[in-house]
């Protein structure tokens, strides 16, 4: 061969990779944009995890995304019950904006469920390019009824575990399938299949949403896993303490695949609480008063880590009050996505604050209307119109705090600031006329659909 030729052939070879090698490994190129990962626990209390306070129970892994990115000591649920939580925490809308304002009596039997004309988070990341995934409790509609299930709220997979057992026989419907792991606990199962579904997916970005269903009630737990807390003789604080170390394995698991992938420092991971604990339940709302199902600080006052690793600082400790409103526009704004101005989102983008290109911390009051009871936060002073079970019997009564310096509302400042009562109720009657009647309450009589068991 002459020289001549064997040159061209050799520019012709380069120029024919040089062409054809982006192509080629376009597939394993990082996604430009970050993953979004919710990691919501179910009815834990706000000093049971080690970076809360907790000494009875080791928590080492939900610890390690305070330690590598920002917890919130003033960070709020919307509602202090789990469906209406998870309405507002998906839609970035207080759910009494569009009548999510209880539990239904008969949960995802019921129906009905979250007013379809909501927007939720899996549908605005779905239309800015991203996969979209659900794990675990969904308690937002009836599964059986195609409006109401999660595969027609945005998501492109989804792997419900129903009700709330814990033990095998386990039950999961992966997108309507019915099938029966043999994981023996379920969150186990549940962070099994977020590790596969990390591992699948490098090469999108993604939002997984994994909804656990510890520690709430019943108490269980498999063979074996009370052991290391022998010495805790209270049964109840016994099993929730199992219940939550098992908690923490599962999202060590989901932890691990992020960083064995390579994909750690391009995830926004949140872990929250969907609401306090509820009372006698074993958990531990301490330094708090009150519990689930109240607008006491115990009810809607949560654990709350966020990490961004590379963005975030670490092991940052924020005072600024925040609510779980604030996550949609704060992950949106993480993924460039287009937010039209009409969308009518309750919360606010963090990132400028925690990032440092701001100084100043949204300042805004936080409002909540469940039934009866009402609540206003405006800075370091909260109203709050709740059940008062101190009294026999018990009843509603109205108070001033500052929560800042007395989270566990012990001393009602009301007759001392009347002026700061009046504003804070008139800030409040303000938001609620944007507000609307409940779509139902724990009175609604319905027949429950009968559950499709397809296998």
């Amino acid at each position: 061969m002459q020289f001549g030729t064997f040159v061209s052939m050799k520019r012709l070879l380069a120029a024919f990779l040089l062409a054809f090698t982006p192509a080629c490994f376009a597939a394993d190129a990082a996604p430009s944009k970050p993953n979004i990962l919710i990691l919501l626990a179910d009815d834990l209390g706000y000093a049971d995890l080690g970076v809360q306070g907790v000494k009875d129970v080791p928590t080492p892994h939900i610890d390690s995304i305070a330690k590598n990115g920002v917890r919130f000591t003033n960070g709020y649920i919307s509602a202090p019950a789990c469906s209406p939580s998870r309405a507002g925490l998906l839609t970035g809308r207080y759910q009494t904006r569009f009548g999510h304002e209880f539990n239904h009596p008969l949960a995802d039997r019921a129906p009905v469920g979250l007013p379809v004309e909501e927007r939720t988070a899996a549908d605005w990341f779905k239309a800015a390019g991203y996969n979209t995934a659900h794990i675990g409790k969904w308690h937002l509609g009836n599964p059986n009824l195609p409006k109401f299930n999660v595969i027609a709220r945005g998501f492109d997979l989804s792997v419900l575990m129903p009700g709330q057992n814990k033990l095998p026989p386990l039950i999961v419907f992966r997108n309507g399938t019915r099938e029966r792991p043999d994981d023996a606990y379920v969150d186990q199962a549940m962070g099994r299949e977020a590790d596969t579904y990390i591992r699948q997916h490098k090469s999108e970005p993604w939002f997984l949403y994994v909804g656990f269903l510890t520690p709430h009630v019943p108490l269980q737990v498999p063979p074996g896993a009370e052991e290391p807390f022998v010495a805790i003789k209270d049964e109840k604080r016994r099993k929730n303490a199992a219940m939550i170390a098992l908690l923490d394995e599962s999202v060590g698991r989901i932890l691990k695949a992020l960083r064995d992938t390579g994909q750690e420092e391009r995830t926004l991971i949140v872990f929250v609480s969907d609401n306090g604990a509820p009372l006698g339940s074993g958990s531990n709302n301490t330094p708090l008063r009150g519990f689930k199902s109240t607008l006491r600080e115990g009810g809607i006052r949560v654990p709350f880590l966020m990490q961004w690793k590379g963005t975030l600082p670490a092991g940052r400790v924020e005072h600024e009050p925040i609510i779980a409103l604030d996550l949609l526009p704060t992950a949106l704004a993480a993924a460039k996505a287009d937010v039209p101005k009409d969308a009518k989102l309750d919360g606010v983008n963090l990132l400028p604050y925690l990032t440092g290109q701001t100084k100043e911390a949204p300042r805004r009051s936080l409002f909540w209307r469940y039934g009866e009871q009402f609540a206003v936060r405006q800075g370091e002073w909260k109203l709050v119109h709740a059940m008062d079970h101190v009294s026999k019997p018990p009843v509603y009564k109205t108070g001033l705090y500052d929560v800042a310096r007395d989270p566990a509302e012990e001393r009602d400042l009301s007759a001392e600031h009347p002026e700061k009562v009046k504003a804070l109720r008139g800030a409040w009657e303000v938001w609620d006329k944007s507000n609307v009647a409940p779509l139902w309450t724990s009175e609604t009589k319905v027949e429950p659909v009968p559950v499709e068991k397809k296998r």
